[in-house]
């Protein structure tokens, strides 16, 4: 059974710490000290609802119903080409970390934004309910044990990502650092939605 757990847990990190844009967006309200704990609950419980729902078998239904993907996948690449768009707008005009601080997004706005980004990324289903539920199910009777360990290794990262980031707060602390920074989450951003239009 702590095989399985283990195994699940190396499997979740290794399919959660690629940076994306859930991970980006996690990073910058780090930075910022702003709605933090929501912010992260919104992806850690979002992951564990995903990682359930693909352990108990949810993932063939994903697979039947094929339409519901693509219409999420242009949900997510309008949001995403929107979000990537607003970074290097913000690039232009780089800041310090008080003038983020000053202008970081509401407690709701950066609440939907969170769940937009986990919930319209169809990368997320694919990752999450297909591939670690069909990983889960070659566990047989360790499957649970495994998908504990996947949702410890969700938790994990994003509490450490949401509230380790503040130990680069040193790194951040000039306009130039906060251009390079939103430049590249503009760049993933763009490169993400451009994936998903191109299939």
């Amino acid at each position: 059974m702590l095989d399985s757990a283990v195994a699940g847990l190396a499997t979740g990190l290794t399919l959660i710490i690629a940076i994306g844009a859930q991970n980006a967006f996690v990073l910058r309200q780090g930075l910022v000290r702003e709605h933090v704990g929501p912010v992260v609950a919104v992806c850690a419980i979002s992951d564990l609802v995903l990682i359930l729902a693909g352990v108990s078998g949810i993932g063939s239904v994903v697979e039947e119903a094929s339409w519901v993907l693509d219409v999420v996948t242009w949900l997510g690449v309008a949001f995403l080409t929107w979000y990537g768009v607003k970074s290097l707008q913000r690039a232009r005009r780089p800041q310090t970390l008080a003038a983020a601080r000053a202008g970081a997004p509401t407690l709701r706005r950066a609440v939907v934004t969170a769940v937009a980004l986990t919930w319209l990324n169809p990368h997320v289903y694919l990752d999450t309910v297909l591939l670690l539920g069909s990983i889960a199910t070659a566990e047989g009777d360790g499957r649970w044990w495994f998908a504990l360990g996947a949702c410890t290794a969700s938790v994990l990262w994003f509490t450490s990502l949401g509230y380790g980031s503040r130990f680069a707060e040193r790194l951040f602390s000039t306009p130039r650092a906060w251009r390079v920074l939103d430049v590249v989450i503009g760049l993933t951003m763009l490169a993400i939605a451009l994936r998903l239009a191109l299939g």
